[in-house]
């Protein structure tokens, strides 16, 4: 990543990208779990959908890694401050962007469907926002690091590993101070986390309890983020989906697994809309399939 921003930032992207292209069909070729892991989500999605055209091939596959290289150069564009803002599609009916300039900030729970990184260009839109990106990698201090240096001064990874006093303190001072939390809620950490098993492309999968457990125990509305890539143009979706979530003694899983079905279900429809832009490289169904 350091050697990627490094490149991008001294040659260009255009330069760039076809070394990136190369080292994405190494991994193509070498990488037989991804691969795998790609095929079964586009069969998945394809059955799911009863939409034939969608069913994989290799080529398919392939596609979809070139769509993660082109989608990382997009990344580095986006921290870098080099996304040309009117290259961005905002939809969004319920004007939710306006509440950027609220005292106290919100939730938006986005997924690995296109491109999260792009919230900073949407935090850029005509009015300023700090945004927090939650994470469950032990790197984030040295992503940070890399987003300094690309100039992402107004962005920030936070490393969630559980949510303990001290991180749930941390997040509502953030929030009473306006600025915004993000994360992904569509993948499960590696270890001691809370999941809840949904129906996801007709299939049980394994979602993070996360963020919801963040929405109820920070009482702060949770939205939804989706960024899709068709051409040239990025198109924002903001969704207003939980404006509260809240549960009494003994009912907190029950109330949990019914958003993270909600939320799985808009995920499903969303992969519909740019199918090879889904990028959950690993065995997304393998628990549920060996039973």
């Amino acid at each position: 990543m350091r050697f990627t921003a490094s490149a991008v930032r001294l040659l260009g992207r255009r330069t760039m990208a076809p070394l990136l292209y190369v080292i994405v069909l190494y991994f193509y070729l070498c990488g037989r779990s991804a691969r795998q892991s790609a095929w079964i989500y586009q069969r998945r999605l394809a059955d799911w959908s009863g939409q034939g055209d969608l069913m994989p091939s290799w080529r398919s596959v392939y596609r979809q890694f070139m769509a993660f290289a082109d989608a990382l150069l997009d990344k580095l564009d986006a921290w870098g401050g080099r996304l040309d803002l009117d290259r961005l599609a905002l939809h969004d009916p319920a004007n939710l962007h306006a509440e950027f300039e609220g005292s106290r900030g919100q939730l938006l729970v986005g997924s690995h469907l296109g491109n999260l990184e792009i919230c900073r260009a949407l935090a850029e839109m005509g009015r300023k926002v700090k945004m927090n990106v939650l994470v469950h990698t032990r790197h984030a201090e040295r992503f940070n690091r890399l987003l300094n240096q690309s100039g992402a001064d107004n962005l920030r990874l936070i490393q969630v590993s559980e949510l303990d006093p001290a991180l749930m303190m941390e997040l509502a001072r953030r929030l009473d101070a306006g600025e915004w939390l993000a994360i992904a809620g569509d993948r499960v950490p590696l270890h001691g986390a809370r999941i809840a098993t949904v129906e996801f492309l007709g299939q049980p999968a394994d979602f993070p309890q996360g963020p919801w457990l963040l929405a109820g125990l920070l009482k702060c509305p949770a939205n939804l983020l989706f960024c899709l890539k068709h051409d040239t143009r990025f198109h924002v979706h903001l969704e207003p989906f939980a404006k509260s979530i809240e549960w009494r003694r003994g009912e907190r899983d029950a109330v949990v697994q019914q958003w993270v079905q909600r939320y799985a279900d808009r995920l499903a429809a969303r992969c519909l809309e740019a199918p090879l832009q889904w990028f959950n490289f690993y065995p997304f169904w393998n628990i549920h399939d060996q039973r």
